[in-house]
């Protein structure tokens, strides 16, 4: 199937006062959204979870593809991120997961426990979802994250966010950005250049500013330097597809290995489906080859990773 679905762009209510931004994607030739008077019998639907400073557009060719697929799609900026609220406190990974369970409730029809996808951070937050809500999803598909834990490779807290505290990048020229981007990333589709970009604030003068604030990213990454993968792996009970990247670091890559090795013995033990898949390719694999990582997801479905029922 040729073409490309136009997102419905929607602000559905989590929490009091917070709204999250939802780009939704039906399949391509489907313009009804579903209904409480209609309902659908499609096949699984998607969640798809950014990384950390990231936004939902990462998943633009993602989405496009499950659409020509015949797969719907919900592509959601989180708290603090993208055009989503900016509250100033809930940057934790319980609070992201309540969010996210609200955020499922409110989708309706056609979104009945559907497959939650997240790159990087959001990995780890839909692997913290599904331990919390195994029977508000199928399965999850991890990627590029969720396998390793930020103690390992830095003794304390300070020293974490001193080595991954972001960037001073206010004020910074669009042109500057966008040059950037051109430059370190000259394999990756227009939609994945664009999606990068919608990373950020453009202000009148032509300058940008991260959507998500200094503070707000410290408070994430806090959270992440707190999480413990090994824990949620052993507790988790749905299905899981794994896709880790090969990005050529060869300390960083280990890292992962042990990590899915880890993953992958913790759900054998529970009896927990689990397959892994890996690519070769930059951290945003979503945004370069989103073809290819579509096909991955949409093969492990096919062969029936996500059919079984909750485990106890």
């Amino acid at each position: 199937m040729n073409g490309r679905s136009n997102p419905v762009e929607q602000r559905i209510g989590v929490a009091d006062g917070l709204e999250l931004r939802v780009l939704r994607r039906l399949q391509v030739g489907d313009t009804s959204a579903p209904s409480a008077a209609s309902p659908t019998t499609r096949a699984a639907s998607f969640v798809l979870v950014h990384g950390l400073a990231s936004n939902a557009r990462l998943w633009d060719g993602v989405a496009n593809h499950l659409a020509e697929a015949g797969r719907a799609s919900v592509a959601v900026d989180l708290r603090g991120h993208g055009r989503s609220g900016k509250p100033e406190s809930g940057y934790d990974f319980a609070t992201i997961s309540e969010d996210l369970r609200r955020l499922i409730s409110a989708l309706g029809p056609g979104f009945d426990r559907p497959i939650l996808t997240g790159q990087s951070w959001g990995a780890g937050v839909v692997l913290d979802f599904a331990v919390r809500h195994p029977d508000l999803t199928s399965g999850i598909v991890l990627v590029d994250g969720g396998l390793t834990d930020l103690r390992d490779a830095f003794p304390t807290w300070d020293v974490c966010w001193e080595r991954l505290a972001p960037p001073h990048l206010v004020g910074m020229p669009l042109a500057s950005v966008e040059g950037y981007f051109h430059s370190a990333h000259a394999d990756w589709p227009d939609e994945g250049l664009e999606g990068s970009l919608a990373n950020f604030e453009i202000r009148e003068d032509r300058t940008i500013a991260p959507w998500l604030s200094r503070e707000h990213h410290k408070a994430i990454l806090e959270a992440m330097w707190n999480q413990r993968t090994a824990d949620l792996w052993s507790a988790l009970r749905v299905p899981a597809l794994i896709i880790p990247v090969d990005g050529g670091e060869s300390d960083w890559t280990k890292a992962k290995r042990a990590g899915v090795d880890t993953a992958v013995a913790a759900a054998a033990a529970n009896g927990v489906p689990v397959r892994v898949d890996w690519f070769e390719g930059d951290h945003d694999i979503h945004a370069q080859h989103p073809a290819e990582l579509t096909a991955s997801i949409l093969a492990a479905d096919l062969d029936g990773l996500f059919s079984g029922a909750v485990l106890a």
